[in-house]
């Protein structure tokens, strides 16, 4: 391999122009990879930290419930045994009383009101009802592989009171820790923080405003199931939706429990996974696993699903298009190459040298350019994506791309690049090593 290396290395020093303008080609190309690839993944980091950053990626809850109408049995069987049975009477069973046959078609009659009253029935109110045996399911979803964490609580409708100020709320239970490394709900509090003891509760910053409350204050909370009792705001939280501003809020577990008259049950259990795409997947597992009621983020945002989706698709659509268009500049450059170097090839041949080396200094050629545009673009991509997070800020003043720098992007633009590099390489290499040497000398 040391000779088509010196040859392949000599033939793009030779032509130093063309080989810089296609290793530039190549790097603005794989930058432009880098760079789209880098910005679509930011985007849908921060849309999913933006729209799920507050939400749990499952749900468990219990099932609904639903009316079920109690058939009558039978009064008669039509079958023919029945039929030759002796009557009341003494008379043939093969000669039924009008009697009998009477009773038998009311009962059908009310057999059947009865089914179409089961179809016309209203669907039922749901009440607010515990998990079964929620601490085992608990226990059983902590352990199923992909799940990050697990936090149980007790949520239903309340109502907030500040003097004479009230305002319809959705009273959510929870225990700090677990739930906070569910939702990672920390990071939206806005003053104080979220403390949850005993008389505690961390209010939305639009609720406060309706209420005239801040960190500190006190505001009372009611249900229809409790009169309820005074709470001190230990924290403000701004979740990024006015509504969920409005209507969230959040007490101690057990107190939440009591106001909710769910002693000892959890309403719902939040789940955390791995991979926030993987969701549906590790809901099907679930499923198999639980009677219960099991939803994920997939599910209930499927809007959200589709859009980014379509992002990650048009992106590879994309990444398709730019590696092709480096690929058919790098063939351009070899072809002409080939061309320009058919004397020195026909030597080279005239001298001994084999068909497959010939066919391999071009290869390397192409392995080469792609290489070195694969290096010099992964730099590239890095800098436009730098600047970017730097200069353009999104209309709340933050970043308008997070810079994260994935090992495995940089990776796959390489061996993407040193593998189209190597693909356009083969038309000519072929080519070059079916020249025949006196007529490529006398050319």
């Amino acid at each position: 391999m040391r000779f088509e290396w010196t040859v392949a290395l000599r033939f793009l020093r030779e032509g130093r122009m063309q080989t810089a303008l296609i290793i530039g080609g190549a790097t603005i190309g794989v930058g432009l990879i880098v760079l789209i690839t880098g910005l679509i993944n930011g985007l849908q980091g921060d849309l999913i930290r933006r729209t799920l950053g507050t939400l749990p990626h499952i749900v468990v809850r219990p099932p609904d419930e639903i009316n079920r109408t109690q058939l009558a049995p039978a009064q008669a069987d039509m079958s023919t045994a029945s039929l030759g049975a002796p009557s009341a009477d003494g008379a043939s069973a093969a000669q039924p009383s009008i009697s009998n046959i009477q009773s038998k078609v009311e009962a059908h009659a009310n057999a059947q009101g009865k089914v179409e009253a089961l179809a016309n029935t209203q669907s039922r109110a749901q009440r607010l009802r515990s998990i079964d045996q929620w601490q085992q399911l608990a226990a059983q979803v902590a352990a199923t592989p992909g799940v990050v964490a697990v936090s149980p609580n007790v949520s239903g409708a309340a109502l907030a009171l500040r003097g004479e100020a009230d305002k319809a709320v959705n009273l959510q239970g929870v225990e700090p820790a677990p739930f906070l490394r569910v939702t990672k709900f920390d990071e939206k509090i806005t003053a104080g923080a979220f403390q949850l003891n005993t008389g505690d509760i961390v209010i939305g910053t639009q609720l406060a405003k309706d209420l005239g409350v801040g960190v500190g204050d006190k505001i009372r909370i009611q249900t229809a199931r409790n009169a309820g009792d005074a709470f001190a705001v230990r924290g403000l939280f701004d979740a990024g939706n006015r509504d969920a501003n409005r209507r969230n809020v959040y007490v101690n577990f057990r107190t939440g429990q009591s106001l909710l008259d769910l002693a000892g049950g959890a309403s719902n259990i939040d789940i955390s996974i791995e991979d926030v795409f993987r969701a549906e997947e590790v809901a099907k597992a679930l499923r198999q696993r639980t009677d219960q009621q099991v939803e994920s983020w997939i599910e209930t945002s499927s809007q959200l699903f589709v859009a980014i989706s379509n992002q990650t698709f048009f992106t590879r659509l994309i990444r398709i298009f730019v590696a092709v268009i480096v690929a058919v500049g790098i063939t351009s450059v070899l072809v002409v190459s080939v061309v320009q170097k058919q004397k020195e090839i026909g030597i080279l041949r005239a001298m001994g040298a084999a068909r497959g080396a010939i066919l391999r200094v071009f290869l390397l050629q192409g392995a080469v350019i792609g290489l070195a545009g694969a290096i010099l673009g992964s730099g590239f991509g890095t800098l436009l994506m730098a600047f970017i997070s730097r200069v353009f800020k999104s209309p709340d003043g933050s970043a308008f791309l997070r810079l994260q720098i994935a090992p495995e992007l940089y990776a796959a633009a390489v061996g993407v690049s040193l593998v189209f590099g190597v693909l356009a390489a083969i038309m000519p290499a072929r080519r070059a090593a079916s020249l025949d040497p006196a007529q490529a000398i006398r050319i």
